[in-house]
């Protein structure tokens, strides 16, 4: 009897099932309980009868046969609670089942146990909701894990499961695997099909896993990746992303080293981490240093608003009446997009967007990588939903009603005014984030591959005070294979460890 979880990489587990050292219905009751037992607050949901049907009838030839596996929030699981996150959906059901799980469980084999906490509708990178509370930072209880795959992030860096799926429209994987110490990739847009939600807008989400290992990731994209009829964005696959590991010859290709990108303002130690983490690399791989920049326009302000206009068709008559339900955030995004969305700002966004196009392109003439932060700084406080150590306008705006009332009165007053000067909202949406960054701060080194679409990972690369960092790195459209390789460098070369240390040190192989 196994009376912990695997704190291997799922891969070396199915290897365990298949040569008899673990049996699938074993390590289900370690998961299970190593989750009941756990701080974390990383699961909203458990569906222990399922798992354990799951994993009594597990093949174990198939890629992932009967490894426990993380469900994300956001993704539906016909039966399973459908809540996207929010108090207000905390009662319905889904009556189906999203494409990429049945990709994982039917041709993978995976064992679903039940939901990952995620942020409310995925709007924030942090995992703090009025439904599930707050999820913690395996690597330091009280410490933020991320989001909006923060519940899948703590639960494999925890080591409760192996396997957890996400979803990355802004830096959604990246942000909390750059926070726990994990491997989190971002394949070029429309790698796996997003059936039933294949949304036109925002145009930037992906989805894909949170893992402890390069390999996991790959096979996990031989499992869930390609073409469906009913995602017109999803992209073809070969099925060999795993196989072709480590076939690509990387050394002449050429990097550019920007540790920051977007504007944003990196904490103490990390540029430094990354230019260290960044040159190890390039010595590994044999790649050329070339020198590049990156200036983006200001656009996730119009870009945000455009996305949470689309929020109120799906709340329907809940909003405004039942707004009390929602958190802070959320009702705060929702007011400006109803003050300052209108054809201007939607026309300003697009044009701000080809122009980020232009720069993006402009950049990968120049370099085939680009290296940069995950994350301006290691975990922050839990319960904050920004990165600024300071005082936060939204964590202010969400502890005090006099805020919010007042709050509500100069939005009252903005819409008067966008109707009689339709130039208004950009002006002072660009003066709000200029005053106030930490609204955007966070994502926003991650945001501009999303924009564009291109493939992106983030790597670990040590700590800082005792708490992960990621490395980001960029490549260009359709690269992924190449992009894999890069990690898997990373992984052989500076190796990290596969879960949280209080769990185990045993680094990766």
């Amino acid at each position: 009897m196994n009376d912990a979880p695997w704190t291997g990489d799922a891969c070396s587990l199915v290897d365990a099932f298949r040569s008899g050292d673990r049996n699938p219905v074993e390590e289900l009751d370690a998961t299970l309980a190593a989750i009941e037992a756990s701080e974390l607050n990383c699961f909203s949901f458990l569906d222990p009868e399922r798992a354990r049907a799951g994993a009594e009838n597990a093949d174990v030839s198939k890629p992932f046969g009967g490894v426990p596996f993380g469900v994300k929030e956001l993704d539906k699981v016909q039966g399973w609670p459908d809540t996207e996150g929010s108090l207000l959906f905390k009662d319905r059901i889904a009556t189906r089942t999203s494409g990429v799980v049945q990709s994982a469980t039917e041709r993978g084999g995976a064992v679903p146990v039940g939901l990952t906490t995620s942020s409310e509708f995925g709007g924030l990178n942090v995992s703090v909701t009025k439904l599930n509370g707050v999820a913690h930072n395996p690597w330091q209880h009280g410490r933020t894990v991320g989001g909006s795959s923060g519940g899948s992030a703590a639960a494999v860096s925890g080591g409760l499961l192996s396997l957890a799926g996400g979803g990355d429209g802004g830096g959604s994987i990246r942000i909390p695997a750059g926070y726990t110490g994990l491997l989190g990739f971002k394949g070029t847009y429309g790698r796996i099909a997003r059936y039933p939600d294949a949304y036109f807008r925002p145009g930037t989400v992906v989805l894909g896993n949170l893992s402890r290992s390069v390999r996991d990731t790959a096979r996990y994209y031989d499992v869930c990746a390609g073409l469906d009829a009913r995602d017109p964005s999803s992209l073809p696959s070969a099925g060999t992303w795993e196989a072709d590991l480590g076939s690509h010859d990387l050394a002449g290709r050429t990097v550019a080293v920007i540790p920051s990108v977007g504007g944003v303002e990196l904490e103490a130690g990390v540029e430094q981490r990354i230019l260290d983490q960044a040159d190890q690399l390039i010595a590994a791989t044999g790649m050329v240093r070339v020198e590049a920049s990156l200036e983006l326009p200001n656009l996730s302000a119009q870009w945000a608003m455009g996305n949470l206009s689309t929020l109120i068709g799906e709340l329907e008559d809940a909003w405004p009446s039942r707004q009390d339900e929602l958190t802070s955030e959320i009702v705060f995004g929702l007011r400006l997009a109803e003050t300052f969305y209108n054809l201007r700002v939607a026309g300003e966004a697009e044009e701000r967007r080809l122009l980020a196009y232009a720069a993006m392109a402009e950049l990968f003439d120049k370099a085939d990588f680009v290296i940069c932060a995950t994350n301006p700084g290691p975990a922050f406080a839990a319960h904050q939903t920004t990165s600024n150590p300071n005082d936060s306008f939204l964590d202010a705006l969400a502890e005090s009603k006099a805020a919010r009332a007042g709050s509500r009165g100069l939005m009252a007053g903005l819409r008067v005014g966008s109707g009689v000067f339709p130039k208004l909202p950009n002006a002072v949406l660009d003066f709000v984030i200029e005053r106030i960054p930490d609204v955007v701060t966070m994502g926003g080194l991650t945001i501009p591959a999303n924009l564009y679409g291109n493939p992106s990972v983030s790597i670990p690369a040590g700590t800082i005070g005792g708490l992960p960092v990621g490395m980001q790195v960029m490549s260009k459209h359709h690269s992924d294979a190449l992009l894999f390789d890069v990690a898997l460098t990373a992984e052989r070369e500076m190796p990290w460890p596969l879960v949280a240390p209080n769990v185990s040190r045993e680094p990766v192989r």
